[in-house]
C-alpha cells in the first residue's frame, strides 16, 4: 500500500477524529422556530409537528425559560393566527395588538439578551393566503407587495425584533425593506435576513397545516423558485446580497446542501443560515419513532452536514433538544 493511501491513522482516536471537522456545532448557532397563536393563553399541541406546540404570549415565559437557561440564544417567531380577520391589505400583520408584535415585545421584556428574529410575510393575513398582493390575472403585484412587506418589517423592528426575515420571495423586497429600515433609523439596529432562496418544496406541508396558510387558490410556484433551479438560486443569492441582506438563508436545508455550499462561495463574507423546515423535522421524528434510527444521532448528523456545507446559523425545531444533547 502506498504511503499516500494510509489515512486512518489521522482519525483513529476520538480527539483526532474531532480535529478532522472544520465546523463545530455550538449552541449559539441554533435558532428555535416558535409558533405564535392569537390566543394569549395557547399551549396547544400541533399534530403535524409532533413535539411542537402553538404558544400564546402569556405562555412564552414558562416555555422558553428552561431552554434559554440551557443555552438557547435565538428564536425565530412565526405567526400562526387562527382567529385573525384576514383582508385584502393584510392589515392584521402589523396591527399593534397582533400576536407577533405582542410576542416580540413580551420576549424583549422577559429576555433582554435573547436574539429575536421574525418571519415577515403576508400569507397569514392576506385574504387569499398568497405571499403578496395579486394582479387580476393572479400574478404578484410587485410594487405594492414589497411596499407592504417593508412596512410590516419596520413595525416588527420597532417592536423590538433584532432581525426581520422577509419570506415572500417577491422581487425587490430586500432592497425595499433595507431602505425602509435605514430611513426610519433602524439600518444599524435591525438585521435583515433574506430567504435566498426559499424553494417551492413539498417540505412545508406540516407547517402549512399548523398555520392554516395554504393559498385559497393556485400555488406559490410563480414566486418561489423551482427545486432544481441551481442557476436561479445563485442569482437570487447574489441579488439579495447586493440589495442589502445581512444574512443569507437557504430554505429548506437537507435536500439543498449544494445551495448552502454555493452560497458560501458566492458571498463568503456573509453569515449563511439554513432552515430545517417542518417536513424535514417531521421525517426525522417519524423515522425515529419507527425505530429506523436513533433521534439524537440522526439530528446531530443532520446539523453537522448543514454546518459542513457552510451554514453557521441553523433554524430547527430540534433546537430545544440540541441544547441538552450538545452537553452530553
Amino acid at each position: 500500500m502506498d504511503i499516500s493511501s494510509v489515512l486512518q491513522g489521522g482519525y483513529q482516536h476520538p480527539v483526532s477524529r474531532s480535529w478532522q471537522s472544520r465546523c463545530e456545532l455550538t449552541k449559539s448557532m441554533f435558532m428555535y422556530p416558535i409558533l405564535i397563536s392569537d390566543d394569549p393563553d395557547s399551549n396547544v399541541d400541533v399534530p403535524s409537528l409532533p413535539g411542537q406546540r402553538r404558544w400564546g404570549v402569556n405562555t412564552l415565559e414558562d416555555f422558553l425559560s428552561p431552554i434559554i437557561q440551557k443555552g438557547l440564544k435565538s428564536v425565530f417567531i412565526l405567526g400562526t393566527p387562527t382567529k385573525v380577520e384576514k383582508d385584502s391589505q393584510a392589515s392584521a400583520a402589523d396591527d399593534p395588538n397582533s400576536p407577533v408584535i405582542l410576542a416580540i415585545q413580551k420576549l424583549r421584556e422577559l429576555f433582554p439578551s435573547l436574539y429575536i428574529a421574525v418571519d415577515v410575510c403576508l400569507c397569514h393575513y392576506n385574504i387569499h393566503g398568497h405571499c403578496g398582493f395579486l394582479h387580476p390575472d393572479g400574478v404578484i403585484n410587485t410594487e405594492i407587495s414589497v411596499a407592504r412587506i417593508a412596512d410590516i418589517a419596520l413595525a416588527y423592528a420597532r417592536a423590538g425584533a433584532d432581525c426581520v426575515a422577509p419570506s415572500d420571495m417577491t422581487d425587490g423586497r430586500i432592497k425595499a425593506v433595507k431602505q425602509k429600515l435605514i430611513d426610519a433609523g433602524f439600518g444599524n439596529r435591525c438585521t435583515l435576513m433574506s430567504f435566498s432562496p426559499k424553494f417551492a418544496t413539498s417540505l412545508y406541508g406540516p407547517f402549512r397545516s399548523a398555520a392554516g396558510n395554504a393559498p385559497a387558490f393556485g400555488d406559490r410556484q410563480c414566486y418561489q423558485p423551482p427545486v432544481s433551479a441551481k442557476g436561479l438560486a445563485r442569482r437570487i443569492i447574489q441579488r439579495d446580497a447586493a440589495e442589502g441582506a445581512d444574512i443569507i438563508m437557504i430554505k429548506p436545508a437537507l435536500f439543498y446542501l449544494d445551495i448552502i455550499a454555493e452560497a458560501t462561495r458566492l458571498v463568503p463574507d456573509h453569515p449563511i443560515a439554513c432552515a430545517q423546515v417542518s417536513g424535514e423535522y417531521a421525517m426525522l421524528r417519524a423515522g425515529a419513532a419507527m425505530g429506523i434510527f436513533d433521534l439524537k444521532t440522526v439530528v446531530i448528523e443532520s446539523a453537522q452536514c448543514m454546518a459542513r456545507a457552510g451554514a453557521n446559523i441553523i433554524s430547527t425545531y430540534f433546537a430545544a433538544e440540541l441544547m441538552e444533547w450538545l452537553d452530553m
